[in-house]
């Protein structure tokens, strides 16, 4: 699958809620308006690969009512917005644990996950219960169990291994969002996003929309991307020539 791969942390629902007078998981419910215009919109604008931060691992820590209605929403949309996603090419999958993920929940999205797996139009991927230090973490411990086991080298540990493991394949995000203008990574895609583009807006998640995605790649495709190395004078280009 070409294209783009986009990763973006949906910041802001709470705050967006607190300025329109509205409880906390109104300003969640809004943001689920908020996924279903990127998702439309993102194949139109080049990307093929959309990781959306749905909850991490330390939001645990917020109110139960609060975290209650999260899951909540997340079985409401794998189940309203399935048709839509099949016939629109979108597979689905999820990263992350699922063994604190409430079961109702938890069944509507790996349903969802076995319905769009024919998918490929755009590949969206939901980080639910994630954090990318763990999966480090765990990366690390699979590859250390293999060595104990004798399957594995110390000097075959590498980082084409562990980059396997953490990733699953996917290829790096080109371009990191992060809404409602916090400038920090909270723990998502660590590995991944080491030469990956980022992009803060202040427009919070319930109120981002397809030109706000579009504004974010124009933006991006305007930047040029070294990944370390330094661009060849010409003079340096003659000489090579010569």
């Amino acid at each position: 699958m070409s294209g783009l791969h986009v990763a973006i942390i949906m910041d802001g629902n709470g705050r967006w809620a607190k300025a329109q007078g509205l409880p906390r998981w109104r300003g969640h419910v809004a943001g689920v308006d908020s996924v279903r215009d990127v998702v439309r919109a993102a194949p139109d604008l080049g990307v093929r690969v959309l990781t959306l931060y749905a909850f991490s691992s330390d939001n645990w820590k917020r109110p139960p009512m609060e975290v209650g209605r999260l899951f909540w929403l997340l079985r409401r949309y794998c189940i309203r917005e399935r048709d839509e996603l099949v016939a629109n090419g979108v597979r689905v999958t999820a990263i992350g644990r699922r063994d604190r993920i409430p079961a109702a929940a938890l069944r509507a999205l790996e349903q969802l996950e076995r319905d769009t797996a024919e998918g490929t139009k755009l590949h969206l991927r939901l980080a639910i219960d994630y954090s990318s230090r763990a999966a480090i973490a765990e990366a690390v411990r699979t590859l250390a169990r293999q060595v104990a086991e004798g399957r594995l080298a110390p000097a075959e540990m590498t980082e084409q291994k562990l980059n396997h493991l953490i990733t699953r394949g996917v290829a790096q995000p080109d371009l990191l969002i992060r809404t409602a203008g916090e400038r920090r990574l909270s723990d998502f895609l660590l590995w991944e996003v080491a030469y990956t583009e980022l992009y803060f807006s202040p427009t919070a998640w319930p109120a981002f929309r397809r030109e706000h995605l579009a504004e974010a790649l124009a933006d991006f495709r305007r930047r040029e991307r070294r990944f370390g190395a330094v661009p060849a004078t010409r003079e340096e280009r003659q000489v090579a020539v010569v």
